[in-house]
């Protein structure tokens, strides 16, 4: 298995040229714009490119925190310490659909690690986001973060853009941002080596 470092490859143009999810708001205003204001527009596919950020430049930790589809509370406090997958998800996203069972097998390989999994669902009601959690086998929690409050959107939108569902974020045992994926990722190996690879700093 492969630790080389990923390309850190995010351009701006395929984002502006990204098409829009079916159900999805699209538009010509900035996205990063829209989604620090909590608006419901903005969720474009991205294109599954992948951008680590070396130790020396990462942001402070990300202060998080929400219910989860249980009605517990979960957040940053409950993650510091241990690396974190932290993925933005809603139950009518395609790409959300098709990257499911990846995330399922990463989070059965690296959670007896102490690596966590937590989701971040945009946009459904509770009963979504269970059915989905049911479908795909996802033991790990979620937290609604769906419009109205937006919280943990915000916290993570102040250090790294997020401008796309589904996006997956790797945090460092200190909370801070280390690898993101922008748009569905390509495989269990991509997120794997992203793991792994912050693993390996510790």
């Amino acid at each position: 298995m492969s630790r080389r470092p990923i390309a850190a490859a995010l351009a701006a143009a395929p984002l502006l040229a990204a098409l829009a999810l079916a159900g999805c708001g699209s538009g010509g205003d900035d996205l990063a714009k829209q989604w620090q204001e909590s608006s419901d527009k903005g969720y474009v596919s991205g294109d599954g490119s992948s951008l680590s950020i070396a130790t020396s430049e990462r942001t402070e930790p990300v202060e998080f925190s929400g219910e989860t589809e249980s009605g517990e509370p979960y957040g940053s406090e409950d993650t510091l310490g241990s690396v974190t997958v932290v993925n933005f998800w809603y139950a009518g996203c395609a790409p959300c659909r098709a990257e499911a069972p990846d995330l399922v097998e990463a989070y059965e390989e690296f959670s007896p690690e102490g690596v966590k999994f937590v989701g971040v669902n945009t946009r459904d009601q509770v009963a979504q986001a269970r059915q989905f959690s049911e479908q795909f086998g996802i033991e790990y929690p979620s937290i609604m973060d769906n419009a109205g409050g937006r919280s943990v959107q915000r916290a993570f939108a102040g250090q790294v853009p997020l401008n796309a569902v589904p996006t997956t974020l790797v945090l460092d045992a200190e909370g801070r941002v280390a690898h993101r994926v922008l748009g569905q990722i390509a495989d269990v190996s991509q997120l794997r080596t992203l793991i792994t690879e912050t693993l390996d700093e510790q």
